[in-house]
């Protein structure tokens, strides 16, 4: 037997991107642990594509070579309304400010829980220790219908409705006009839309949201005031201000309180990450962005950059008719337990002609693919993330060669991407490697160097040379020799603790891809949504309502199969407060049915204070009771779909993505 060797690597399961040592020896991985020399993590501990070093890279030639009519993704279920205002803010989809948390003096926290997810648009690791440190200096204040395990990081904690979040914010814009506490600074002569959101704005005092919020006009200004006082502060806003009815208007509100109060591209406010290596998905391509440029089939749902609402998905696979669709291509994903009305997708996908799943797992989703194409598990690739320093609160760089060859030979996904893109073009199977070579030589040109010199210098064809590509000619690259002190993916090799070039810095000039230049605050798609947003004050509170929640140890389903990350405690339970489960006659540890208007689960009831009355919470990710699946510690440990719950035409009308909070339902003994 040889002697233990280590690998040092980061840790790919979310943003945190924390770095790991990898103990090993003849072959097999022994021990894993934290990596106390990491300058970016400094020993701390999503989907799988977003973090796979060949996906993440190839899957927009794949879109692009394959020529598929519709694209249905996550980012529906996720992401899409804070793409949709930063699309029409700054001009990409993609570039997105995230909260500068080790400077500010003052953080709200709305609809996020970084003490689970380690931060989301915040690529940060040690968040809750960053949130002390925040404390130390100033103030935290979570914005949640959950006293989550933020909470606990946190000078206060203001309950909201589901659903009400964007009436809140309005009442803060309110208040920062109505009581003189606008200060544009540095961005004065860089934004427009001034005016407009103001007007807008009148017409929601504290005074008139408080009710339908769920708190009380006073707290709301006192919040206000302090935030305006504060030399540095920041509103960061995520997925469930993202996951509602009125998705786009809750992401937008933020990045405008922070740039009417100074603090947008500032030190200790809203800024845009510097990274080493560019972001493919922040680059801008020259691609055209739109909205409602087709419609979908069957309900006749706009597209919107692209993109058509997950929540079609199904009935565009069962319903007759010209149009329906025959063939799926599925790319990491398992849309069977992430999609709205998930039931139904489950029972559409058999009805397909082809189906087709690029996937290490035979999950829940895959288990319809006609074909499932592997590629290469986490130690057999390096590991370099192409997005998630796109929205990392330091421009640090972290590279990790393989540690393990294939075992059988498997193409690496790169490969897969390429030669399928090619067969759905109808161009047949093509050498993988000459077609990676114009790829490669497009790319290179748009960042303005010279193809040949580039290739010459990383001939191999594959991501490696991509992620060369990003690193050198990002803003401490070499510049293939033409700045030889410059970075490389050669130099980034030899540096066994990483490479840490500083925090944020102001680059609005940068940022924004308008044709004047100028922060769009009042983009007309989001402020024609306000005349809904105002319906929602006159809405009876009704039924309860449902709100999803992640855990630290689970915040994906992919995470579900290893046993270290799902034993203990049962987490899919539904958590609700003491007067609601009297009222519904439910009881602590024992099964309730929850019901909504697209399908009903049956889950163990844990009773909590922690929960705002009215809103019943379930995590996401769960239900891996499906025959046919080879994950067996899922298996295990199935829980229950939060997806059955989610109605497919609830929805955020400007961005077309799913509400998957504040859902109605039923809660009653079983």
């Amino acid at each position: 037997m040889t002697d233990r060797q280590i690998h040092i690597r980061s840790c790919s399961l979310c943003e945190a991107m924390c770095g790991l040592e990898v103990h090993h020896a003849d072959g097999d991985v022994k021990l894993i642990r934290t990596n106390h020399n990491d300058v970016w993590s400094k020993g701390y501990i999503g989907n799988a594509a977003g973090f796979n070093y060949s996906i993440s890279r190839y899957a927009g030639m794949f879109l692009q070579l394959a020529g598929l009519p519709t694209v249905y993704s996550s980012a529906t279920v996720d992401t899409w309304p804070k793409n949709v205002s930063c699309q029409l803010m700054y001009g990409h989809a993609w570039r997105i400010p995230v909260p500068d948390i080790d400077r500010t003096d003052f953080m709200v926290v709305q609809g996020a829980n970084p003490a689970a997810s380690q931060g989301s648009f915040m690529a940060r690791p040690g968040a809750p220790a960053a949130l002390d440190e925040v404390r130390e200096r100033g103030k935290v204040v979570v914005i949640d219908p959950r006293r989550s395990e933020t909470c606990a990081h946190a000078d206060q904690w203001l309950p909201v409705r589901p659903g009400t979040d964007a009436l809140l914010q309005l009442s803060v814009v309110n208040v920062l006009f109505d009581e003189g506490l606008v200060r544009l600074g540095h961005l004065a002569d860089r934004l427009k839309g001034v005016d407009k959101v103001r007007a807008i704005a009148a017409e929601f005092p504290p005074e008139r949201v408080a009710e339908a919020c769920g708190t009380d006009a006073s707290t709301i200004r006192t919040l206000v005031r302090e935030f305006a006082a504060a030399e540095r502060a920041v509103w960061y806003a995520r997925i469930g201000t993202c996951n509602q009815d009125f998705g786009t208007l809750a992401s937008w509100l933020p990045d405008v309180i922070c740039a009417l109060t100074a603090n947008l591209d500032a030190v200790g406010g809203l800024m845009w990450s510097k990274p080493v290596a560019w972001s493919m998905l922040q680059q801008d391509w020259g691609f055209e962005s739109g909205f409602g440029r087709w419609s979908s089939r069957v309900r006749n749902a706009p597209e919107v950059l692209g993109q058509f609402p997950m929540g079609c998905l199904a009935e565009e696979i069962d319903t007759p008719g010209e149009g329906q669709i025959k063939a799926l291509v599925v790319v990491g994903g398992n849309p069977v337990l992430s999609a709205p009305e998930s039931t139904r997708l489950d029972t559409a996908l058999p009805q397909l002609e082809a189906m087709i799943s690029v996937d290490n797992a035979l999950n829940e989703t895959s288990r319809h693919a006609d074909v499932v194409l592997p590629g290469l598990a986490a130690l057999e690739q390096p590991f370099y993330s192409e997005m998630l320093w796109g929205w990392a609160t330091r421009s640090a760089a972290k590279y990790a060669p393989p540690l393990f060859p294939s075992a059988d030979g498997r193409p690496d996904e790169w490969e897969i991407l390429t030669r399928l893109g090619a067969m759905c073009a109808g161009m047949g199977d093509v050498n993988a490697a000459e077609f990676d070579d114009l790829y490669f030589s497009a790319l290179v040109e748009l960042t303005g160097a010279d193809p040949a010199v580039a290739l010459a210098a990383s001939p191999d064809p594959g991501p490696e040379r991509i992620n060369d590509l990003a690193v050198r000619t990002g803003p401490w690259g070499d510049r293939y020799g033409e700045n030889p002190d410059g970075l490389s993916l050669d130099k980034l090799r030899d540096l066994p603790d990483r490479l840490d070039m500083g925090p944020m810095v102001p680059q609005v000039d940068n940022i924004v891809i308008h044709p004047d230049g100028k922060v769009d605050l009042a983009p007309e798609r989001i402020t024609a949504d306000i005349e809904r947003l105002a319906g929602r004050l006159d809405r009876p509170a009704g039924s309860l309502v449902l709100t999803s929640r992640r855990h630290v140890r689970s915040n994906n389903s992919w995470m579900h199969n290893v046993e270290v990350l799902v034993r203990g405690k049962d987490r899919c339970t539904l958590l609700i407060h003491p007067a609601d489960a009297a009222d519904a006659g439910v009881v602590d540890g024992e099964v309730a049915r929850v019901s909504s208007s697209s399908g009903a689960v049956e889950v163990r009831v844990e009773v909590s204070d922690e929960m705002y009355p009215g809103v019943v919470s379930l995590p996401h990710g769960w239900g891996h009771d499906k025959p046919g699946t080879r994950q067996s510690v899922a298996s295990r440990y199935a829980g229950v779909n939060y997806n059955v719950l989610v109605p497919p035409d609830f929805v955020d009308v400007p961005s077309g993505n799913a509400a998957v909070n504040g859902v109605p339902v039923s809660v009653v003994p079983v």
